[in-house]
């Protein structure tokens, strides 16, 4: 929607002692006075501290938290209902989805687009390789997991067994569970199969497309719905993953009424 034109801002007029007393130079500064007013209410205002509003067990949120906490942003973290779709929320994001976060007097959204967002605006340490062919194999690698294994899995499962109760819709659907548990299979095979060729999981180096597969698995691994010892390869990579600093406000995570298994937050798990 436009807009309304800005009113414009009236400039005091000098009075005769001021005329007497150089009325140029208090003309100036009312001039200058009026400009820095009209500038300041166009801009937008910045927050000292950026804002995320969350959901704990998100795999979208535990993303945007661990590339910020990669590149040492501090964030204040609020939990948010979403599925009350509050007007306060849904001005900030129509979508009515988590993440989203308040920067820089900006409100972005979609954890993707966070996430580059942030890479592009403070790239150290870089989470996106150089070289078109590199960044789209992380961008494939992060929709895999942000559009197919959440279908497939952590929306099945995370949200039958944890999200259902929050949000008082009911009781677990034993077919949508079955479902997750068994298409899993299937993507962690795959994701042995990368880590087999290669140190990180879109390549040489780690990226965004580790922290987006570790933030999936961080929230099965909560409800206690991998089977580690099945798949050695990819419990190396995570357990790499997990020793990061970044993690760890990760795995202090508590769900209320839903307690982590002890191994959650063991490193040597």
């Amino acid at each position: 929607m436009a807009r309304p034109p800005s009113r414009a801002t009236a400039v005091p007029r000098a009075s005769a002692a001021d005329a007497r007393r150089g009325g140029h130079g208090t003309l100036k500064s009312a001039l200058r006075r009026g400009k820095e007013r009209a500038q300041s209410e166009r801009s937008p205002r910045v927050n000292a501290t950026p804002r995320l509003y969350h959901v704990p067990l998100s795999p979208f949120c535990r993303k945007v938290r661990l590339t910020l906490a990669e590149k040492r942003i501090e964030v204040e973290l609020i939990e948010e209902r979403y599925w009350e779709r509050g007007p306060d929320f849904l001005r900030r994001n129509p979508a009515g989805k988590v993440p989203v976060m308040r920067y820089e007097g900006r409100v972005l959204s979609e954890s993707q687009a966070i996430c580059e967002y942030l890479d592009e605006t403070v790239p150290t340490p870089p989470l996106m390789p150089s070289g078109a062919l590199p960044r789209h194999e992380v961008r494939r690698l992060c929709a895999w997991f942000d559009d197919k294994f959440h279908a497939e899995v952590t929306a099945r499962l995370v949200y039958e067994r944890v999200n259902k109760k929050v949000m008082g819709e009911g009781y677990p659907d034993s077919r949508n569970v079955k479902a997750g548990a068994q298409a899993i299979r299937y993507h962690m095979d795959y994701l042995s199969w990368l880590l087999e060729q290669r140190a990180w999981v879109a390549g040489d180096v780690m990226s965004l497309a580790d922290f987006t597969a570790a933030a999936h698995l961080s929230c099965l691994d909560y409800i206690s719905d991998v089977d580690w010892p099945r798949w050695p390869t990819v419990k190396d990579w995570y357990a790499k993953i997990k020793s990061r600093p970044a993690f760890r406000p990760i795995l202090a995570d508590q769900v209320p009424g839903f307690p982590p298994p002890a191994h959650y937050a063991d490193l040597d798990f």
